[in-house]
């Protein structure tokens, strides 16, 4: 069973068993939930109301804290404190929250998901195509993953324009056009993903360096570069994972 909800001004989908469908829409109540409160385009969230003295609610912390992680791992190209812009977690937000939804899941005792925020993919119990959208072309796609109890997440320019800020320069990220990443969890894929882009063609190193992940990468030069060890989740053209 497939359902689609739109959140966070996004679609976000669930394949789950028929018998899930209860614990499906309570994942998708606490994206929404996660909309409310982190949006920075909410006048009421806390990310609107952010201090930095606080008082700050345990979601929030950990949501600093991923923010200072990847700000310190990245050398400052990740910054979710940019000048003009005020506070901005949104590179950090929507692949924890997403994460939170499948653990969310596991713990209802849903075995068997793929869980898609907004492009951010979690895929649990069995083997999943996951394909990686073409940065040319809207409806095909440069590459499948077959995953099993991973989570995929890609920053491009394609969907929203250069919306990535290298907080080196204060200026948008222009080197690649699709970045990648796998990993055990959608935090990680997530955050790695969002910091390695506002870096660069670096990135496309650094991401890779970063403990359990595997990187796809596509430059602006239309270049592919993929982890070697990567190649074991490739789908080959013309056939799909089981």
């Amino acid at each position: 069973m497939r359902l689609v909800r739109q959140i966070m001004s996004l679609p976000s989908s669930l394949e789950v068993p028929a018998d899930a469908a209860d614990a499906a829409e309570r994942a998708f109540a606490w994206l929404r939930e996660v909309d409310r409160r982190f949006s920075p385009f909410r006048a009421d969230s806390e990310v609107t109301r952010f201090t930095p003295g606080g008082p700050h609610s345990e979601e929030m912390r950990e949501i600093l804290d991923l923010c200072r992680t990847y700000e310190h791992r990245s050398g400052g190209a990740f910054r979710a404190w940019l000048p003009g812009r005020g506070f901005d977690p949104s590179g950090v937000v929507k692949g924890w929250a997403a994460q939170r939804a499948a653990d969310l899941l596991r713990a209802e005792g849903v075995g068997e998901f793929c869980l898609n925020a907004g492009g951010d993919v979690f895929a649990a119990g069995r083997t999943w195509s996951v394909g990686i959208r073409h940065p040319d072309q809207p409806m095909a796609v440069c590459a499948v993953l077959a995953v099993r109890d991973l989570a995929v997440a890609t920053s491009g320019s394609y969907e929203r324009g250069e919306h990535v800020i290298d907080g080196r320069t204060g200026r948008p990220a222009r080197e690649l056009v699709s970045l990648t990443v796998v990993a055990a969890d959608l935090t990680t894929a997530d955050a790695v993903s969002t910091a390695a882009f506002a870096l660069g063609r670096d990135g496309i190193a650094w991401a890779a360096a970063q403990p359990g992940c595997l990187v796809h990468a596509v430059d602006a030069g239309r270049r592919v570069h993929h982890s070697s060890a990567l190649g074991g989740l490739l789908v080959p053209p013309g056939t799909m994972a089981s």
